[in-house]
């Protein structure tokens, strides 16, 4: 499977975007999905993740109560939707996908750049 990351921007502190992930080549509905992010100077970090069916999300402790991971595997898309953002969110967002079978993220996205500004 292919991944297309696209919808980030440059948004003021408290703002919304909803950054999205396109599939192609395989369908997304096999794939257990997330998203992560890298700030600079800092280690990639998990952001989000959401079962085959939509059925089961996690979110790290940072986003939680602001983010929302979801799916449409009948598009082939999985979606981040950002409230309330803050300037700590600033960073290059990644999706990824494992692989049925695989124990890690093993197809990644290019990344989209988010910037929220104070």
């Amino acid at each position: 499977v292919q991944l297309q990351a696209s919808g980030g921007g440059l948004v003021q502190a408290g703002g919304s975007l909803r950054p999205s992930c396109a599939a192609s080549g395989r369908i997304l509905s096999s794939y257990i999905m997330a998203w992560f992010r890298r700030a600079p100077g800092k280690e990639r970090e998990f952001v989000a993740f959401i079962s085959g069916s939509g059925g089961s999300t996690s979110y790290a402790d940072s986003v939680k109560g602001r983010f929302t991971i979801f799916r449409d595997n009948a598009r082939n898309t999985v979606y981040l939707e950002m409230n309330n953002l803050k300037p700590e969110d600033t960073a290059v967002y990644y999706c990824a996908a494992k692989t049925p079978g695989m124990t890690r993220y093993d197809r990644w996205g290019q990344g989209t750049q988010v910037t929220v500004s104070s």
